[in-house]
């Protein structure tokens, strides 16, 4: 493990737990952090990468974002297999390079999009049938960490690899607006994204609610499916095999007559545990890599245009107001 933050910490414990004596411990750039960490979760803290690279064969990299390319990249160049938390890289230059080292290194590369190991994610995926719409909110109360880029790298970012995950296919043409608020960042942005095969995305995410809220709503021509992926939960309103749509016109009718319920369920799990196991599996060839570096990749790119359209838009306003002024 790099990092043994807020997030971080979490990835020690679980990875501990998960690999047991095959757990070499971590680095963390805070001594005292480090001495805090090690001696609650009774794990080896390493003074440098170097020294934490010379006894591993994977790694867990859990730092802030603007560091995710240099330890990486160092990892890499080393042959370790590297799981790299989302987002992968600041620039898609920096995530190429990370492709094109995990490719020659002959390694596993993996990017924490922890939303997929989500229980009401992972029950729904059975049902998800070419959605044609999909709409996701993604609200939060102000946290520091992440704050270092814009909302739509810290939080939003979730949500483009989720829909772009569920359309499979790729983004098209991108429509946004957002603003700063208590940071230097974008800190509340909506986006709207259609897709190469005409499906569309709208997506909101806001780092500065009162109140925490995760919903996605996804549409396609079999039914309705509606997730709380805080809660963890969802419905699929599917409709009826046997209805006549041709009924609705004749005289109104009750919801039941068209739409059956189906509850949405899936084994329950720490969706970080699943996660990280996904990576142990795949650096020890036992199943596929979960999330791909070039997926991480493509959340990336949609991320980034989505912060260049919002830049674009709040200078057309700005003009705009200059020439009124």
């Amino acid at each position: 493990m790099v990092g043994a933050g807020g997030l971080g910490v979490h990835h020690v414990r679980i990875l501990r737990d998960l690999a047991g004596d095959r757990f070499s411990g971590f680095v963390d750039e805070n001594p005292a952090r480090a001495a805090e960490v090690s001696a609650s979760l009774g794990v080896s803290a390493f003074a440098s990468l170097d020294a934490l690279f010379d006894e591993i064969d994977a790694v867990s990299i859990v730092v802030p974002t603007t560091a995710h390319h240099a330890v990486a990249s160092h990892a890499l160049r080393r042959g370790k297999h590297i799981f790299v938390e989302k987002p992968f890289t600041v620039t898609l230059a920096e995530a190429d390079e990370l492709l094109v080292l995990a490719a020659a290194a002959g390694v596993v590369l993996q990017v924490g999009h922890v939303e997929r190991f989500n229980r009401a994610v992972r029950a729904a995926m059975p049902f998800v049938d070419g959605p044609q719409f999909i709409e996701s909110d993604r609200l939060a109360p102000f946290n520091p960490r992440g704050s270092d880029v814009a909302v739509v790298l810290d939080l939003m970012i979730h949500d483009l690899d989720l829909v772009h995950t569920l359309v499979g296919t790729r983004v098209a043409d991108v429509q946004a607006m957002g603003m700063p608020v208590l940071t230097p960042q974008i800190d509340i942005a909506n986006a709207r994204l259609t897709f190469a095969n005409g499906a569309v995305a709208n997506i909101t995410a806001s780092r500065v609610s009162r109140e925490r809220l995760r919903k996605l709503r996804i549409f396609q021509r079999s039914g309705y499916l509606s997730l709380d992926l805080a809660a963890g939960t969802g419905e699929f309103y599917r409709l009826r095999g046997d209805f006549d749509p041709l009924q609705l016109a004749r005289a109104p009718r009750a919801l039941e007559d068209f739409v059956e319920l189906v509850p949405l369920t899936a084994p329950d799990a720490e969706p970080l545990a699943l996660e990280l196991a996904q990576f142990l599996g795949a650096a020890a060839g036992r199943n596929a890599v979960a999330v791909t570096g070039q997926e991480g990749r493509e959340a990336l790119e949609a991320a980034l245009r989505i912060v260049m359209a919002i830049e674009q838009a709040r200078a057309v306003l700005r003009a705009g107001d200059a020439t009124r002024a």
